[in-house]
């Protein structure tokens, strides 16, 4: 069995292909990380939460950004230091520019293009674009969860390590709107565990959805019944 969950964003079927896009279709930006690129940006996130916020195994983390891709970024970095993704009562918050957050360990990011810092530190706030990128791109953690250790406690999913490796794999690249992260957490791991990827669309209308997928050769992901 795969040690960590974080393994599986370097083992995609083709590592520097994409893994994760993400388009803001309002204003036009688009980032592409390969899966080796999505394994260095994860890296950097699981040493920044072990040597800076004490994060361990069990750790209770809240991911409060939208649909972006460092929303997947940083479920992977939990899974690397045995954080448990969770909604209430976390330890540590990830927020986007809207600083929603009262945890005792406060994270955000201005959402700008790569991942760059505020252009005012936000008070009270660890700034992912200014903290995160100077962390080595290999994890230097020594202690990892182990299969039966807690991944997720969301609402509607609980899951260890263990359950979300036997997540069925999926090759598809596969376009995603706007959604909550347990959405994700299900989507991400398939997507690593088959070689596929996902395309992250936030803002827009249906049409722009569509000429996405049309140009990224990708498949509307639908909610199964």
């Amino acid at each position: 069995m795969t040690r960590t969950l974080v393994d599986l964003a370097a083992h995609v079927d083709r590592p520097t292909s994409p893994l994760v896009t993400y388009y803001d279709l309002d204003t036009g930006e688009r980032v592409e990380l390969s899966g080796v690129t999505t394994a260095n940006w994860v890296a950097k996130t699981a040493n920044f939460l072990n040597d800076e916020l004490d994060a361990e195994i069990g750790t209770r983390l809240r991911i409060g950004l939208p649909s972006h891709w460092l929303r997947l970024v940083w479920l992977l970095s939990a899974w690397q230091v045995g954080a448990v993704v969770v909604q209430h009562d976390a330890r540590i918050a990830v927020t986007g520019p809207d600083l929603a957050a009262d945890e005792p360990d406060r994270v955000a990011s201005a959402l700008l293009p790569f991942g760059v810092r505020f252009p005012q530190p936000p008070a009270g706030f660890w700034d992912i674009g200014a903290e995160v990128p100077g962390h080595p791109d290999l994890y230097l953690g020594t202690n990892f969860p182990s299969p039966d250790d807690a991944a997720v406690d969301l609402p509607g999913l609980a899951a260890t390590h263990a359950d979300l490796l036997a997540t069925p794999p999926d090759p598809r690249r596969l376009v995603l709107t706007e959604g909550e992260v347990v959405r994700d957490v299900g989507l991400l791991v398939a997507a690593c565990l088959g070689g596929g990827s996902l395309v992250l669309c936030r803002g827009g209308d249906p049409e722009a959805v569509e000429r996405a997928a049309v140009q990224e050769q990708a498949t509307v992901w639908t909610p199964t019944v």
